[in-house]
């Protein structure tokens, strides 16, 4: 069943936004400053491309108040518009009963485009 979601993702969107997420990556990682965020870019893209079978978690090792910072950076240059276009896209998707596996799963992107910083993404 994943693997028909994960196709079906990639069909109707999926692989166009992750491949924005990468080419904002490779962007991003063009300065040093902007290193930690076209990696993290580059996990929310990565997670984009086949959403279903995995999940963001909690990570176990990491850098508490760096994380903080980082995430706060994060989230007032780019995560709030990622979180909300995710949101937006989530809403649309979920008015269809078809849509809704869908909708989940941009709900999911809309919560790791929040804090990027501490996570990573594991199979289920």
């Amino acid at each position: 069943m994943r693997l028909i979601g994960n196709l079906i993702w990639l069909l109707f969107g999926g692989l166009e936004t992750a491949i924005a997420y990468l080419l904002a990556s490779c962007i991003l990682m063009l300065t040093i400053v902007g290193i930690p965020f076209g990696l993290q870019t580059l996990k929310i893209g990565l997670f984009t491309l086949w959403p279903f079978g995995q999940e963001a978690v909690k990570s176990t090792s990491g850098f508490g108040p760096l994380n903080l910072v980082m995430n706060i950076l994060w989230f007032l240059l780019a995560g709030i518009w990622i979180a909300l276009m995710n949101v937006f896209f989530g809403i649309l998707l979920c008015i269809t009963i078809i849509g809704i596996p869908f909708g989940l799963q941009h709900f999911r992107l809309a919560v790791l485009a929040v804090n990027p910083f501490g996570r990573d993404i594991v199979s289920r």
